[in-house]
């Protein structure tokens, strides 16, 4: 089995992120430099792009909140989960997008606050 960049996994959260970027601007590169697109191919290819790469990321994050959540909850691997397994890896998730929420959300308060001029 094949190890990730870092040597952690084999397709940690930080391999996936950097493997998106760099198609993403690998495909910018190929879709801006050639003279002959016109401007609504253009347009058309940046939306596509943008569109892939939210996926790539939305992607990485489930499988960094996997990754945290599989190494808090589950003890040993077996054919079920049983309750408190279930339970466990359930409020993990929910703890990790009430936090994703909430930082999202003070970040763009401090972009307001910024943008507003005052700090």
């Amino acid at each position: 089995s094949s190890v990730c960049c870092c040597g952690c996994c084999n397709h940690c959260v930080n391999c996936v992120e950097k493997l998106a970027t760099k198609y993403y601007e690998y495909f910018v590169k190929i879709a801006f430099d050639s003279g002959d697109a016109s401007a609504g191919v253009d347009r058309e290819m940046q939306q596509f792009l943008a569109v892939e790469q939210q996926k790539a990321q939305f992607q990485a994050q489930v499988h960094r909140l996997n990754e945290i959540c599989w190494d808090k909850c589950v003890d040993k691997p077996g054919t079920k989960l049983d309750g408190r397994t279930e339970t466990c890896l359930s409020n993990c998730v929910e703890r990790f997008i009430d936090t994703s929420l909430s930082i999202t959300n003070r970040f763009a308060q401090l972009l307001q606050r910024s943008a507003a001029g005052q700090t």
